[in-house]
């Protein structure tokens, strides 16, 4: 295999701010590795609020580099195995080069993801389309501009509840909410009645990730289910999320890509949680990975690519929610021909 990165600068729409900070735009590695005529393509974004720098990841990557490309792609389970071992402290790395991974096989052997995973296109989950932090205003018309069945709602102010309110008189569309952290247990237990009536279908992430007595408060009073985000970001969280969350948010670059992605499915489920996966600010690139297990969730955000005003790639895209897959092998990906 050869092993090629390129980065990138995604600039975003509209600046976006949650409650860990605001941003305009992200740098992101777009990863490459190459064999037999076939390229596959993978993801990984250099997010600040994780400590992250793009030339850091470079560098990184250039130094596996000739272990990487000595590798056999058996199949990409197999060599995810390797990789972890060449990359035991670099997740987000290792998520861009298990997705090359996997979309290179699927380009090989002329079957997208999902198939060879034996799964169908048949009863998927809506994607939300995020709404970031803004005055009321702002927010209102950022809905207005894309009209959609399911928002995210991204909290963490003085003024959460009556944000949600004066939003919820211009649409009918169904609310997720995301406090990013910034809750207490007793504000998560006390918003959570309201929260319902006003059509939130659940909270994702109310209190600190090492709050785990306060969830565990939330979990048995809360009117809405949990859904944990921060608190559950590698394989051995889904056991520990039991009993404090109703359900997992599962993010590919946080837990190392799409091979534990999967297992991660696997586990919450038998657990009896509930199981979403979402995503960060990325391209196409990521956004087409994640769509790969869409048969497997219960919700799915994935509008990461939509909140992009320079996408480098093309793959599966989203429209009123509902994803839309290209007739393409693998991921389904490909980079623009400007970029390339």
């Amino acid at each position: 295999m050869k092993l090629r990165s390129h980065p990138f600068e995604l600039k975003l729409r509209h600046v976006f701010s949650v409650a860990h900070g605001t941003r305009s735009s992200v740098h992101s590695l777009i990863v490459s590795l190459s064999q037999n005529g076939h390229t596959g393509y993978g993801e990984a974004t250099a997010i600040p609020y994780y400590g992250l720098d793009i030339g850091q990841m470079q560098q990184r990557l250039s130094q596996v580099q000739p272990a990487v490309e000595a590798l056999p792609l058996t199949t990409p389970e197999e060599l995810w195995e390797e990789l972890r071992a060449l990359l035991p402290e670099d997740p987000f790395l290792l998520c861009a080069l298990d997705e090359a991974a996997h979309d290179l096989y699927g380009k090989l052997n002329g079957q997208a993801v999902y198939q060879r995973w034996g799964l169908a296109l048949e009863n998927l989950p809506l994607s939300n389309y995020t709404i970031g932090i803004a005055s009321v205003e702002e927010m209102v018309e950022k809905m207005q501009a894309q009209p959609w069945p399911v928002y995210k709602i991204k909290l963490g102010t003085k003024d959460d509840l009556a944000i949600v309110r004066a939003l919820r008189e211009h649409t009918d569309a169904a609310f997720r909410i995301d406090a990013n952290t910034a809750w207490t247990a007793e504000q998560a237990i006390r918003y959570a009645p309201e929260l319902k009536a006003l059509g939130v279908e659940f909270i994702e992430q109310p209190l600190r990730a090492d709050d785990w007595e306060g969830m565990k408060r939330v979990f048995a009073q809360s009117a809405l289910p949990v859904i944990a985000d921060e608190s559950c970001q590698v394989e051995a969280d889904i056991a520990r999320c039991q009993g404090f969350f109703h359900g997992v948010n599962i993010k590919l670059m946080k837990c190392g890509g799409l091979t534990p992605a999967r297992r991660m499915v696997d586990q919450a489920r038998q657990l009896g949680m509930q199981v979403m996966v979402g995503c960060m600010t990325e391209s196409s690139v990521g956004i087409s990975a994640v769509a790969q297990l869409l048969p497997l969730l219960d919700y799915v955000d994935m509008d990461g690519a939509m909140l992009l005003s320079n996408d480098p790639a093309e793959g599966v895209k989203l429209t009123d929610g509902k994803a839309v897959f290209p007739n393409r092998p693998g991921t389904g990906v490909a980079l623009k021909e400007d970029v390339v």
